[in-house]
């Protein structure tokens, strides 16, 4: 009984040892299949779904980025728009795709708000996604008509205090990151004033340059026509700094709320089941990329700067303004849709 009890020990131990020899086994394979794939790829071209119509401010960035990455990488990138439903329609074609590296996503800080707006989604943009790298970043800007009594933050917060909720802030699509900015700058600067939406920019511009709306949140490449013809006046951006294209204008910071910051952003991201040796090879093109004087000059035009990041940078950034605008959306009483 007891030699037969040895033998049973000694098969589990040899068990186990083989148990362990093949998870290491299989671990070498995968390891060896990801970057076989890294070395070939790409093999052929590449589609950048984007979210939203072609000729907005995200579909330029990722034009510009798809160009480099074309040249870089010696097989075309080719931008798909699939616009509508706030995004939701691009990222489910994203998800239902192979996760092979040959379809991949634009994102933006947009849609760190949808989990906040929406009572069910299809996919999670932490979960189901793999940050590759930031391409651009731009301020949302604070503007007022030309001829206006409200010359800075300052005044603007004056005036809400000095008559609760008669100011009013105008801007585009409810839940979106103009309206959300809008919405923070209340929370933060405690005062009551009306919001009133908008379907589109144009709208907000003529309810802007009429007098209508008294303050307006929005991105500064919509506005730069209007803005340039001094129809309307920048008193602030909404980033820690200063935006480039705007260095004479004050940050809503420096007009006295101090722990506002929102910069909006678009990057590139993959399915979460890309292997991890193309993201890190995307990663070093697409920062390689946006260093170049041109790309920076042709996003400089729109009011962006081109900007990069690490993958765990770019992580991070999602999951902190996945939390940020939930908070917003709660504390302006956002109902989910």
């Amino acid at each position: 009984m007891q030699r037969l009890a040895m033998e049973v020990a000694n098969f589990a131990r040899s068990g186990v040892k083989f148990a362990a020899c093949a998870a290491v086994a299989l671990a070498a394979t995968v390891t060896l299949a990801g970057s076989a794939a890294a070395q070939s790829y790409p093999n052929r071209s590449v589609r950048i779904i984007v979210p939203y119509g072609a000729g907005g401010i995200a579909d330029v960035t990722m034009r510009m980025v798809a160009e480099k990455l074309s040249a870089r990488l010696g097989q075309p990138f080719v931008i798909d728009n699939r616009p509508g439903a706030a995004g939701i329609i691009g990222l489910k074609a994203v998800m239902s795709a192979p996760h092979d590296g040959y379809t991949l996503a634009m994102i933006g800080g947009g849609l760190t708000a949808a989990k906040a707006l929406f009572k069910t989604l299809p996919y999670d943009l932490e979960r189901d996604f793999i940050p590759i790298s930031t391409t651009a970043a731009y301020s949302i800007v604070v503007v007022t008509r030309a001829g206006s009594p409200y010359k800075s933050v300052k005044d603007v917060i004056a005036a809400a205090k000095a008559n609760p909720g008669k100011l009013n802030f105008g801007s585009i699509n409810p839940g979106s990151n103009q309206h959300l900015s809008g919405e923070l700058f209340k929370s933060l600067a405690g005062i009551n004033a009306t919001t009133i939406p908008f379907k589109t920019t144009p709208e907000l511009l003529t309810g802007v340059i009429r007098g209508d709306v008294d303050v307006a949140f929005e991105y500064q490449a919509a506005m730069q026509g209007p803005l340039d013809d001094r129809q309307i006046i920048a008193i602030a951006t909404t980033g820690r700094e200063r935006a480039p294209s705007l260095p004479d204008v004050p940050t809503v910071g420096e007009g006295g709320v101090p722990d506002y910051d929102i910069t909006s952003w678009n990057a590139l991201a993959a399915p979460a089941k890309m292997p991890m040796e193309i993201v890190t090879l995307l990663n070093k093109a697409v920062n390689e990329a946006l260093a170049l004087p041109e790309v920076r000059a042709g996003a400089g035009r729109f009011g962006m700067q081109a900007r990069g990041s690490g993958i765990d940078e770019l992580r991070e950034r999602i999951k902190r303004e996945v939390a940020q605008w939930a908070k917003v959306a709660e504390a302006a009483g956002l109902e989910k849709r």
